[in-house]
């Protein structure tokens, strides 16, 4: 089914290009949709890829309106760590048949449709239940700081789409999840434009002695505590106003933590099942009914558009999911504080080591001005800084989050020390070249009036004895004149060979070592072409390209 998304997405493309296509690929959302209708699942997140077919899943599900019209849903999803028994559940639930293993079985996310019947069609109020199943999170073999980014990904996601999530635990303690949850939240947090209302029910699977009351009571504060001081953090480093979890995600502990037995009475593969998993299955099957009873379903168009929505909003919002939780959003943030004020150091250093040359220029004291002298300039705020990192990386109370990031930020320093010299020894010798082209403009014009006022003083001794004649000595100083300045433009080189672009090129290579100087036939020349819009294309409409295409008008004008 993959693939089919994946030839759809690029035959859609090359028609909206205007490319002629050797077959017809309309009919492929229509098949998807009848396999839906089936009880065959779709995938929803490509899970190699990390990505959601969008312009795919919106035709599929305008054929599934289509078929069966504009049908009423519930969206059910299921998260949790990998081999916790997320699909064991569903299927004991709904009578599914989704792949049961201990290893990684399902990869991204699949959508599958499930009939309600009429009878329960009134208690409900919904027509379908579409279940999300996810795979599992943190799994071996993707294991890396990469993989953390496609799980709170893939967990923001579908908490995001779904009506209701049910959080698999395997165990009591839910610490296993809470990094995972931490970014969830912050992340709902800054899609301020997506309106979601998303609720969770936290399921503790394999729980020895679900009888324990106290225990269970005892688990449940401890989750609520834990749940709502993640919340306060992200809510202070997001300016959001929140004070508990519930604030940002439907929750109540009193009933949305359930705790389940383990689902086979002594050791499999000869056990059999466990009574007490069946009485747990029907009691969560009931708070499911529950909440679908409740008047906040949606319709399959819906759908469309919270899927369309919900990953725009991701994509604009991947800097978040970079982080582990939001103790390390917090400690990144005061990182890049202390890194402008270092920034900000050497900048200022040199803007004032570039003051005291200017002016030793202007008094001639210097004729050119080398990488080194700036570097020996600059080599006391260098030091300084270069310690007050080091001490800030080793004694802040959140030095082992930071040590991540310690060597990148190292690197980064050195590269604004070399790029803050380079572009300073590029200002100063422009300023020398500039006083001595001044120079040599201002001899040029004492000599020239010097040369004129000789000459006109022997052309006055000559035409001393014609002093009445007015009419001879203009006509003769005019003579005069026209030599003079023919002369001085005949001495005077001539402007040649005007080529902007090859002179813009040259000048972008002294300031970006990586832009091309050379001719080059990928490189299109801005002065062809008729408009900025034509130039450079953004991705999306912003209040900059509305200002900047405001300027090219007056300036055309």
């Amino acid at each position: 089914m993959r693939e089919i998304s994946q030839i759809y997405e690029s035959c859609s493309s090359l028609k909206k290009n205007k490319k002629d296509l050797q077959f017809d690929f309309s009919s492929l959302p229509s098949l998807a949709a009848e396999m839906m209708i089936s009880g065959f699942p779709l995938e929803l997140m490509d899970g190699d890829a990390a990505h959601v077919p969008v312009i795919w899943i919106s035709a599929v599900l305008e054929e599934l309106i289509q078929k069966l019209g504009d049908q009423r849903v519930f969206v059910l999803s299921v998260l949790g760590i990998q081999s916790s028994g997320k699909s064991t559940m569903l299927n004991a639930m709904f009578g599914l048949q989704f792949a049961v293993s201990a290893g990684r079985c399902t990869r991204g996310a699949f959508m599958q449709l499930v009939r309600v019947s009429d009878e329960m069609k009134t208690q409900m109020k919904i027509d379908y239940i579409l279940v999300v199943d996810t795979e599992g999170l943190r799994a071996l073999d993707l294991a890396g700081r990469s993989t953390r980014h496609h799980d709170i990904e893939l967990a923001t996601f579908v908490v995001g789409l779904a009506n209701l999530t049910l959080i698999n635990i395997f165990g009591e303690n839910p610490s296993e999840m809470q990094d995972i949850l931490q970014i969830v939240v912050q992340a709902f947090m800054r899609m301020k434009k997506v309106r979601l209302n998303p609720s969770c029910v936290f399921v503790h699977q394999n729980v020895s002695d679900i009888t324990a009351r106290e225990k269970n009571m005892e688990g449940r504060r401890r989750l609520q505590e834990t749940l709502d001081k993640m919340t306060k953090l992200a809510a202070k480093e997001e300016v959001y106003d929140a004070e508990c979890f519930s604030d940002v995600i439907a929750f109540d502990v009193r009933n949305d933590v359930k705790y389940f037995a383990h689902l086979w009475e002594g050791n499999p593969p000869m056990a059999p099942p466990n009574p007490n998993y069946c009485e747990n299955i029907q009691e969560l099957k009931k708070t499911i009914i529950s909440c679908a009873a409740k008047p906040h379903g949606m319709r399959l168009v819906d759908l469309k558009d919270r899927i369309k929505d919900l990953w725009e909003a991701l994509l604009n919002e991947r800097f978040v999911f970079s982080f582990q939780n939001s103790l390390e959003i917090a400690v990144y943030r005061k990182l890049e504080t202390e890194y402008s004020k270092w920034s900000w150091s050497l900048r200022s250093a040199m803007m004032e080591i570039e003051n005291k040359l200017h002016n030793n220029i202007e008094n001639e004291a210097i004729h050119e001005v080398e990488e080194t002298d700036l570097q020996r300039e600059l080599k006391k705020t260098k030091e300084e800084v270069k310690k007050s990192m080091s001490e800030f990386f080793e004694k802040d109370v959140d030095a082992n989050i930071l040590i991540q990031w310690k060597s990148f930020f190292e690197i980064k320093i050195q590269e604004l020390q070399e790029t803050i010299i380079r572009e300073t020894k590029r200002k100063l010798n422009g300023i020398l070249q500039q006083r001595d082209l001044k120079k040599m403009i201002d001899a040029q014009r004492t000599h020239h009036e010097n040369t004129l006022y000789e000459k006109s003083k022997e052309l006055a001794l000559n035409l001393k004895d014609k002093a009445t004649d007015e009419e001879t000595l203009k006509k003769e100083f005019d003579i005069f004149w026209k030599q003079c300045v023919k002369k001085i433009i005949r001495d005077t080189p001539l402007i040649s060979d005007i080529h902007i672009m090859r002179d813009v090129k040259h000048l972008l290579s002294d300031i970006y070592e990586s832009a091309p100087v050379g001719e080059s036939s990928e490189c299109r020349d801005v002065f062809s072409v008729p408009s900025y819009s034509d130039y450079v294309q953004l991705k999306k409409s912003s209040g900059f390209t509305g200002h900047m295409k405001n300027a090219i008008k007056a300036v055309k004008m």
